[in-house]
């Protein structure tokens, strides 16, 4: 699915199509409806970017068991597991 954003509302709120998708993740994973691995790639953010992002606000990470999960299989595509 995708959504589109008119240009007309990019404008009114004076912000970029990247930090629009990045307030949009924010709002979702503060409402826990995505995981921070979820939230950092609608961003187009690196996991620790997000939460660099996330912190800068004082918005506490909510780490799962997915997310856990995401973390272990990352670090084997990486060969360190």
């Amino acid at each position: 699915m995708s959504v589109v954003v008119p240009n007309e509302i990019l404008t009114a709120t004076r912000m970029t199509e990247a930090e629009m998708r990045q307030e949009i993740a924010v709002m979702l994973f503060q409402r826990e409806k995505l995981t921070h691995a979820q939230a950092s790639r609608f961003a187009g953010m690196h996991r620790v970017a997000f939460q660099h992002l996330l912190a800068s606000r004082r918005i506490p990470v909510h780490y799962g068991v997915e997310d856990f999960e995401q973390d272990i299989q990352n670090l084997r595509d990486m060969g360190r597991l």
